[in-house]
């Protein structure tokens, strides 16, 4: 894994190792960045599910304003941490946490949220739900998911399916409110 594009273009990534591990790949992580290249630059990134980190990473050296890395898993949080060592961002901020108890508790807006959580686990509605009770999410922001095809998340209200594409065996879908 890598940075793909902007100031840290090329710099390589920790990752961990494991059965239960599923990193986007550079390919999608691409392509996901060519969809909402546009909604990077100046924003405010929040990663749920952060694993490596490497989704908010590749939006920063791209131009984000800031980022929210949260994961519930200490090797998680480690390996963020140790590759926000290596990068240098002064803009990036780790949180140990459950997804759901972060939205819970937050009062932060962000204009990007990364949603990568693992795959069949109906995570991605009370999530997504969370999100827009709360207004966690900018008017204008969107939301940036990577899901298995068989899971199924449907429409919401609030936020407009805008795009989606397929990889594999992987969607991302991009949703916007407002």
């Amino acid at each position: 894994m890598r940075i793909i594009a902007g100031t840290k273009r090329g710099h390589k990534l920790c990752d961990f190792e494991g059965m239960d591990i599923r990193p986007t790949t550079d390919r999608v992580k691409e392509s996901m960045f060519n969809l909402i290249q546009d909604y990077v630059p100046g924003s405010r990134v929040l990663d749920l599910f952060a694993g490596s980190g490497a989704l908010s990473f590749e939006a920063v050296s791209r131009g984000a304003k800031s980022a929210v890395c949260v994961d519930k898993d200490a090797n998680s949080v480690a390996v963020i941490k140790k590759n926000n060592d290596n990068l240098g961002f002064d803009n990036v901020k780790i949180v140990h946490c459950e997804a759901m108890r972060f939205l819970f508790d937050t009062c932060e807006k962000f204009s990007v949220i990364f949603l990568d959580p693992p795959y069949n686990k109906g995570f991605i509605a009370p999530i997504i739900e969370k999100i827009i009770e709360r207004e966690i999410l900018d008017f204008g922001g969107i939301i940036v998911l990577e899901s298995d095809f068989s899971d199924e998340h449907g429409d919401f209200s609030g936020i407009s399916k805008i795009k989606q594409k397929k990889y594999g065996r992987s969607y991302v879908t991009v949703y916007k409110r407002g």
